[in-house]
């Protein structure tokens, strides 16, 4: 394979990679805790766009709880959303020829 060739794939990848994160960063995931009483939906950048709390933890009135279930709607969101941009990049990747060992 010659230097211009590889050099054209290489910015071909570069451009891809750029729309892929573009994408990503519009995409929109829901976690969830609580057996779906707390709901949070984040972007692919890992904003926060909206939390979604059922009434029946406020009628508790358990701070606690309700502070516990939206740290882990939230850290399951960020995990799905990290799990999307993996597939995504691996898809991208595929049939690619890179070194041994060599991962993005």
């Amino acid at each position: 394979m010659n230097i211009g060739k590889m050099m054209q794939q290489a910015k071909k990848m570069q451009e891809d990679m750029q729309k892929m994160q573009a994408e990503m960063a519009e995409m929109e995931v829901v976690g969830e805790s609580g057996g779906g009483m707390v709901k949070v939906t984040m972007t692919g950048a890992h904003q926060v766009r909206r939390i979604e709390i059922d009434q029946s933890l406020w009628d508790e009135q358990d701070k606690a709880l309700v502070e516990d279930l939206v740290a882990a709607a939230v850290n399951m969101a960020i995990q799905i959303v990290d799990e999307k941009v993996t597939e995504r990049q691996q898809g991208m990747m595929a049939g690619m020829p890179l070194p041994p060992g060599f991962s993005l």
